[in-house]
């Protein structure tokens, strides 16, 4: 492995659904990676056995894979360094340990819970400054400590800090060089007396196995950074280099909740948002291309990330920006496409296709009628917001003659002068009568029905309105002359028909 080779990690918990903070984190990872040819990895940090269960993993692997956060190792996927969830390296942990209490810069901790408690308050009761573990066990003889172990006695370990330890110093790519007081660093825990290793110290082991150079990550962890970098002393490991992103906080600077809407990858991708745009407005929270762009597209994203424009400011949730994002990326598809990926699968999970055959393929749904769908995905791409927008769109399509009526389209547009409707319908299927079947597309539809303002004195609102609400059952809809081709010229005259009844 080389030296030289950028090697990064998103190493989520499986306690749950992935967050769109941890998202964002891993999207930063892999394109610094992409950016720097180097090596994104995936790795599990499942060492809480109460929380992280299988299935959340799964549900983390499923959000990555939607994400398209292809991994290097990790995984389904392997690699030299592996394994790659923590419940499967014990025995690394375990090993690290022991060299460390076997070099002396570990020692085995027999104070109890009530002696921690008890040693705490009286730290506080003689004001003293340093409030943390007392290094009540630090001295104990090693063979002592190793009889009082061989009798059963429950222990910890402990790192042993340096008493002459300097300042820690942490050269954040992020928030430049910050310092800590080692002073007030206690010798924490390494290994609980359970046998397994914390957090702090398992981390460390493995990006240091794994030969990580890079830890990008929320700044919530930078206050754990002082003890992970004396355990990387402590194993005589190179220190990566640390870069800690700000917090996302709620559109109103609060942090994020639930209250705030969805937080979680998995409900945006339920909501219809596209994994493109998604990754593209998370990337955006808290990082910038070029202070101005705000549609950076994957590859650019994979080319241009840098740390260097990583904001160390908080940044705010924009639920308007990321519609705005995610309907530019529909907008911008070609129209197969969004039909194969968008509108056939929102219509099939509707139950509105397929109305040819069974197959419930996309793409087998289009072969069946690509000019239809091309023509519909052409009206839609600039309508969409988020995919399942197209359901109610096109329900009106799929309805046959008997449209669902809008009843406050049908009071205004209809029956508040019922005898002027009936004129302008009537008008209109007699013009229509005179388009031929062959002939049934929007340029000639639009011409037949153009003339009729005029030839009625009408104002050309008051005729289309009318029209519009015969055909499409609301006020509001997609062009008339194009949505009256994609319904097809019995269709519409059968629907002009029933329009008339309500105008009776």
């Amino acid at each position: 492995m080389s030296e030289k080779q950028v090697r990064v990690r998103f190493a989520p918990s499986p306690t749950g659904k992935l967050h769109i903070g941890g998202a964002r984190t891993a999207i930063y990872n892999w394109a610094f990676a992409r950016a720097n040819g180097g090596k994104f990895i995936l790795r599990i940090d499942d060492t809480d056995p109460t929380r992280s269960t299988e299935e959340n993993t799964q549900i983390i692997l499923r959000a990555m894979k939607w994400l398209g956060l292809d991994w290097d190792e990790g995984p389904d996927k392997g690699g030299d360094c592996g394994p790659y969830s923590q419940t499967e390296r014990l025995d690394l942990y375990r090993e690290a340990a022991n060299k460390l209490l076997a070099e002396g810069k570990a020692y085995p901790c027999f104070c109890t819970p009530e002696k921690l408690a008890e040693d705490k308050k009286a730290a506080e009761e003689r004001h003293d400054p340093f409030q943390g573990y007392q290094r009540t066990c630090r001295n104990i003889d090693p063979a002592e400590a190793q009889r009082r172990i061989d009798a059963g006695e429950p222990y910890t370990i402990r790192i042993k800090v340096p008493l002459d330890r300097g300042d820690v110093i942490v050269h954040d790519a992020v928030h430049g060089d910050v310092t800590f007081n080692a002073r007030e660093l206690d010798d924490f825990i390494i290994f609980r007396s359970d046998g397994t290793p914390t957090y702090n110290f398992a981390t460390v082991v493995d990006d240091a196995d794994m030969g990580i150079t890079h830890i990008i990550r929320g700044d919530d962890h930078l206050s754990n950074t002082p003890r992970q970098i004396m355990v990387y002393e402590a194993l005589g490991a190179p220190v990566p280099t640390f870069a800690h992103i700000s917090m996302i906080l709620g559109p109103d600077g609060k942090k994020l909740s639930k209250r705030h809407g969805a937080t979680s990858v998995e409900e945006y991708r339920d909501q219809g948002y596209l994994a493109d745009a998604f990754v593209n407005y998370l990337a955006l929270l808290g990082w910038s291309l070029d202070g101005e762009t705000t549609i950076v597209p994957r590859d650019v994203l994979a080319s241009q990330f840098s740390l260097d424009h990583v904001s160390k400011n908080p940044a705010k949730s924009d639920p308007e920006r990321l519609n705005w994002i995610n309907a530019t990326y529909l907008a911008n598809m070609d129209n197969q496409t969004f039909a194969q990926t968008v509108l056939i699968p929102e219509l099939v999970s509707a139950g509105l296709e397929p109305v040819q055959g069974n197959a419930t393929d996309a793409d087998e749904i289009y072969a069946t009628r690509p000019g239809w769908y091309d023509l519909l995905s052409e009206i839609l791409r600039p309508r969409t917001t988020v995919s399942p927008d197209v359901i109610e769109k096109s329900r009106f399509l799929y309805e046959g003659a008997n449209v669902t009526f809008d009843q406050k389209s049908v009071e205004k547009g209809l029956t508040k002068d019922a005898a002027q409707s009936a004129t302008v319908l009537t008008a209109a299927k007699t013009a229509l009568e005179g388009v031929s079947e062959e002939e049934w597309k929007a340029a000639a539809i639009d011409a037949a029905l153009e003339v009729l303002p005029e030839q009625l004195d009408l104002k050309k609102r008051v005729v289309f309105q009318s029209i519009r609400v015969a055909e499409c059952g609301n006020m509001v809809s997609p062009p008339l002359g194009e949505s009256m081709e994609l319904l097809g010229r019995e269709v519409c005259l059968a629907r002009l028909d029933r329009a008339m009844e309500l105008c009776k």
